[in-house]
């Protein structure tokens, strides 16, 4: 039982920093029973899984706690399951859920494949534009998009700044 209270806090604080692990909110019952296989689309649907939890749910609450975790499970594990002892069902259950951990799904990964690897590489910028880049190739922010303005009293670029003598 210890690997189905383990996945139950794990499922509990994923997607909410402040979450002690000890209560869970319906999203997070949904995508657990979703993500563990408990839902399956036929014999228990999202349908199921929210009337369930809103059965075992205390009254004016949005979260659950470990027991009724339990409850809620008791009740799906008969419909998961049919033709199972109440008993099997629940074990087949917990089975499905034990060790499990919450999937990031959809989550957008940094590419650096084709294109995108050539336009990146500020080794191969040219002309003004590696202007916008320091040696290391870090961008130089507002600084390396706009002309700053040089009030030396010399052309820009001027290789011979500061040269003129001063007695002139």
């Amino acid at each position: 039982m210890s690997g189905v209270e383990e996945a139950f806090r794990k499922f509990a604080t994923y997607g909410d920093t402040a979450a002690t692990g000890n209560d869970m909110t319906g999203k997070n019952f949904s995508k657990m029973c979703k993500e563990c296989g408990v839902m399956d689309g036929k014999a228990v649907t999202s349908t199921d899984v929210d009337i369930v939890f809103n059965k075992v749910k205390t009254k004016g609450a949005r979260t659950i706690t470990f027991a009724q975790f339990q409850q809620a499970m008791k009740e799906l594990c008969g419909k998961r399951f049919k033709g199972k002892a109440p008993e099997e069902a629940l074990e087949a259950v917990y089975g499905l859920l034990e060790g499990k951990e919450p999937g990031n799904v959809g989550v957008t990964k940094a590419t650096t494949v084709g294109a995108v690897e050539r336009l990146t590489d500020t080794s191969k910028y040219t002309g003004s534009h590696k202007e916008r880049f320091d040696e290391s190739g870090k961008g130089k922010g507002l600084a390396g998009r706009e002309d700053l303005t040089d009030n030396s009293g010399y052309v820009g670029a001027y290789k011979g700044a500061g040269t003129y003598d001063k007695t002139h």
